[in-house]
């Protein structure tokens, strides 16, 4: 095989755009994934089934093509067993250690805690009876699970029971984490962290989700209205996070709170932000791309993160309706696809359809991105599609 090979963890609809990136570069893609019928399997030069968690199936697939990098997009599940195989193979990634900390929120939240990192306070429980002392309201949420999955506000004493056992669901520990409520504006910030630990951010985000009792990401905006004070402290907390959690050769995408001057870190992962942050905003908004960066990186090169630059704007909302059954889509809803400035629109709902409450990011309904040359001009832009997808679906309330 006369190109250099890049094994790829996961072939679902967050890392098609890594794989597409890749053969750019004129990379070999293996892709791997659980799922036989993976959306984006099409998109690698070679798939092959395997588990999330199978180090001897991976590494099978790793020596058969000979892989030169690996690299995962949008996804912690796999990072664990990814340090192990790139250790195996003397591959550049963090370290095995680097990986459980950073997959393990009350670990992660542990090492914050030690390095000065502030952060909010919070225990491990596993049970309602394991709350003594703690002041409510918190946030209750598995250690080890993303996309908003198990994460639910918690008023009160006789709520808790009900939300440690919804967390339970989507965690494989026997405690789960509950936080103490923080209050402020959502933000991310997408960083990269070269071989020496230098750590450099790209873009930050602005981020807007649901009430409570759930927080689930309904749409994100770049650049984050952060005036330089705030933006130079978000950079100083991003650089010591990499240092006390020791990212080398990955990307991440961390989540916060700001409450006046008040910078809280929620959590963090080594690894390029989903909900299409890191694939389809960052390029729009900065001219970088971060999946080419992480896969330069992978390879054993320097990450070039000058060139090209520029300074637009994008953003990404989510389609959100309230709870009912769809009455009605107007054909003015394929306006959408060409107003200004608009790149991707993605629906997901028909006539008849039962919209629910979104409680996790797996339930949304599709999605519209869309660029800018300015911050002003995507939020108006943004705004004009907001109210044509709203005067084109009519939601019909189930409740009767």
């Amino acid at each position: 095989m006369d190109r250099r090979c890049v094994l790829v963890f996961g072939c679902g609809v967050l890392q098609r755009s890594m794989l597409r990136c890749a053969r750019r570069l004129g990379l070999c893609t293996v892709g791997i994934d659980p799922c036989a019928d993976a959306v984006a399997r099409d998109e690698a030069d070679f798939f092959e089934v395997v588990g999330g968690q199978d180090f001897d199936g991976t590494m099978a697939v790793a020596m058969k093509y000979n892989v030169s990098a690996i690299v995962a997009a949008a996804t912690d599940k796999p990072l664990v067993m990814m340090a192990r195989v790139a250790e195996a193979l003397h591959l550049p990634f963090m370290s095995f250690e680097t990986a459980q900390c950073s997959t393990d929120k009350f670990r992660m939240k542990r090492r914050f805690q030690e390095n000065g990192v502030p952060c909010a306070r919070g225990r491990l429980l596993a049970c309602a009876d394991d709350a003594e002392g703690l002041a409510f309201p918190l946030i209750v949420k598995p250690r080890d699970n993303s996309g908003s999955r198990g994460v639910k506000l918690c008023r009160s004493n006789v709520e808790l029971q009900a939300c440690l056992d919804e967390a339970f669901q989507y965690s494989r520990f026997d405690t789960v984490l509950a936080e103490e409520f923080i209050s402020g504006k959502e933000y991310s910030v997408e960083a990269l962290h070269d071989a020496s630990g230098r750590s450099e951010v790209i873009q930050c985000t602005e981020k807007f989700v649901t009430p409570f009792p759930y927080s689930v990401e309904l749409g994100h905006r770049q650049p984050a209205l952060l005036d330089e004070p705030h933006r130079q402290v978000v950079g100083e907390l991003v650089e010591r996070i990499g240092r006390c959690l020791g990212f080398v050769c990955c990307a991440s995408h961390t989540e916060l709170k700001i409450n006046g001057d008040k910078i809280t870190i929620i959590e963090t992962s080594p690894r390029t932000g989903g909900d299409f942050i890191s694939s389809d905003l960052v390029p729009l908004s900065t001219g970088i791309s971060m999946e080419g960066q992480l896969l330069r990186m992978a390879l054993g090169e320097i990450p070039d993160t000058r060139s090209g630059r520029k300074e637009r704007s994008s953003g990404i909302s989510f389609f959100h309706f309230p709870e009912g059954r769809v009455r009605r889509i107007s054909p003015r809803l394929e306006e959408l696809s060409s107003m200004p400035g608009v790149c991707l629109v993605d629906w997901q709902l028909r006539e008849g359809d039962l919209v629910r409450p979104v409680t996790n990011s797996l339930e949304r309904y599709g999605s519209y991105i869309v660029e800018a040359e300015t911050r002003a001009e995507l939020d108006t832009r943004m705004d004009a599609c907001e109210k044509l997808v709203c005067s084109c679906v009519e939601i019909e309330s189930d409740k009767a």
